[in-house]
Formats: structure tokens, sequence, C-alpha cells
């Protein structure tokens, strides 16, 4: 949701979007039920910055707020963009965006050491301003310092009830932006928001399973999943099996920050009962839903 060069001004975000809802809107009109999710790095990597610049001023916004936040936003540049790109073909079909919570747990490992990093590097004064808020911030060299938090797994969309009663009603649905607000349950059943994030691919498999979809597709910047990425032995996946895709990756093929959670994310769904998983570029949405386009990871 950026451009080419990773700019993320505001028209640049709609611009993107936009493009992206063109595919989209295709596979509405041949029939399809499609729920939508999506990553917020760039966004939430901008509010960060302005609640590092304002810290001396004005307490900083929580990182489940920061999600909340751009799950409004992003939900409603994709609803004023599907609805266009669905006018231009003469469809009328609802669409509807869910602020998302998930479950995680409150005493997964990550949050006694956090090691997810996020926004930008500062120098150490300005890092301990932010640490005297109650924020994890590390050291990390010549760069500066940056804050690290927590990257819990993802256990439960809390919020799939309503998400299932729009789509029951005819209604194209973007939830769980983000991975989705991340939420523990403390022992008196009480849910509140953590700092911590929850990885988008992942989150993205834990609603396709539970909304029973057949296909997920996840769409990114490349045509493929590549082996040797970068280097002259690359080698792009067409179709593959999720446990060939596995044991690529348990010989570390797939960067872990980039590639490997959706690989992780397809292998999951896949496993769970997902009739199938793609990886590919935008435009190739429609036919990767269709298993001819992107990296196909079957059972």
């Amino acid at each position: 949701m950026t451009r080419p060069d990773g700019l993320a001004r505001p028209q640049d975000q709609i611009t993107a979007i936009g493009a992206a809802m063109q595919h989209v809107a295709d596979l509405v009109v041949r029939g399809h039920e499609v729920v939508l999710t999506h990553g917020n790095g760039p966004q939430v990597g901008n509010l960060l910055v302005k609640n590092q610049l304002a810290a001396a001023v004005v307490p900083p916004v929580p990182l489940d707020w920061c999600v909340a936040q751009t799950q409004g936003t992003i939900g409603f540049v994709l609803l004023s963009a599907l609805e266009a790109a669905l006018a231009e073909r003469r469809v009328r079909r609802p669409v509807a965006a869910l602020v998302t919570r998930t479950l995680v747990d409150g005493s997964d490992p990550g949050f006694l050491r956090p090691t997810k990093p996020i926004g930008r590097y500062l120098p150490a004064a300005d890092a301990q301003v932010l640490v005297g808020h109650g924020e994890t911030w590390q050291d990390r060299g010549p760069r500066g310092w940056r804050r690290v938090v927590a990257s819990p797994e993802p256990l439960e969309v809390l919020d799939a009830e309503p998400a299932l009663a729009l789509m029951a009603a005819g209604f194209v649905v973007v939830a769980a932006g983000g991975g989705g607000i991340p939420c523990v349950r403390d022992p008196d059943g009480r849910l509140r928001g953590v700092e911590a994030v929850v990885d988008k691919d992942l989150g993205a498999a834990l609603l396709a399973r539970t909304v029973e979809a057949d296909v997920l597709v996840i769409a990114t910047d490349v045509d493929h999943v590549a082996t040797g990425w970068g280097t002259p032995d690359q080698v792009e996946l067409g179709e593959v099996s999720a446990a060939a895709l596995r044991r690529l990756a348990a010989e570390g093929a797939f960067a872990a920050g980039s590639m490997g959670p959706k690989v992780e994310a397809t292998c999951r769904f896949v496993e769970a009962g997902g009739t199938r998983a793609a990886i590919c570029s935008l435009d190739g949405i429609v036919e990767a839903a269709h298993g001819r386009a992107g990296t196909v990871v079957h059972p």
C-alpha cells in the first residue's frame, strides 16, 4: 500500500489501494465470496513517528490503539476504492470494514523477551524519553536505538461473529487488518489490548480458517516465492506442496522478516483443510485464486 519506491503519503496509499481493488472487484464480479485483510506496517510506522516527535508534549498512543486507528483508516480507503471499482463494472455489492481484535496469550514468551523491531531509529536521549513512557528500546549500534515489541502467536479472531454475519448478509468484508488488534484475556475474563504486533500473514491464515475459506491468496510485490532470492541460483516456485515448502523453509530458504511468514501462513492454511493457497503479485490475484498464477500451495 505504498508507491514502488516506498513512499507512503496519503495519495500514494490511495493510488496503490485503488489499483489493488480493481483486481478484487474482478473476483467479486466472477461470483466469489471475498474477505479482505491487509498489512499496516508503514501506516503504524507513521503513527509511531508522530508519537516520538510529540512524546515530550503528549503521552504516546499505545500500540494497540495504533493498530485500531490504521484498521479504520485503511478500511475506509479500501471501502471507497472497492465500491468505485464495482461501480465501474455496474455491480452493486455492499462492503464493510470491521475493527477486529485478535486474541493472544498473555504468557507468550515474546512479552518477556520482545524482539520485533518497529518504527525508526532514534538517538539514545530521545529513546530514553519513550523508555520513560514504558516502552522497550534496544541499542542497535551505530544506527541508534530502536523499539522492540512482542509478536505473539494469533489464537482467535475475536470478532469473527460479526464478520460472518456480514458475509451472510452479502457483504464483502474487510477484517483483521494488521493481524488484528492484539488482546489478552485477564483472569476475570475481560479483554484488554496489549503492546504487541500480530504478524499480518499469520493473522490472514487464521482469519481464512475462521471464515472457512476455500482459498487463501497473499498478494505482495513479487510474482512468485523463490529460493536463492537475488542470487544467480534464484529459482521461482510454481505449484508446490506444503510439505515441500516446509522442507525448504527449514533449510533457511526464506527470509524471516519477509517471505518466511507468508510461506508459513500458506502452509498452515492448506494443512488445516484449505483447498489451496497462493502467493502472487497484485496483478495476479484473479488467476492465483484459480490456481493459475504465483506460487500455488496445495496439501
